[in-house]
């Protein structure tokens, strides 16, 4: 993984675009579930990445988004609501 540092990085951060960029486009009417599900998947990348770079202040971002992505798919599959 260390080989391709930069390549999985790059992939991490065309995902966000992406997944943003979806919300952006769509609104509304966005899939919310996919959306938190793939931004997750990029947070985790560009964690690992962070981690193996020493970069803690990047490493604590992601880690952020992990959170906010876990709970943004429990909030997209409506568990817990009323």
């Amino acid at each position: 993984m260390e080989r391709h540092i930069r390549a999985v990085e790059m992939a991490g951060v065309l995902m966000r675009i992406f997944s943003f960029s979806l919300v952006s486009w769509l609104g509304p009417e966005s899939p919310f579930l996919f959306v938190w599900a793939f931004n997750t998947v990029d947070a985790i990348l560009l964690s690992w990445c962070a981690i193996l770079k020493k970069d803690w202040a990047y490493t604590l971002l992601n880690v952020f988004w992990i959170g906010v992505g876990v709970l943004g798919m429990v909030r997209a599959a409506g568990v817990g609501a009323h």
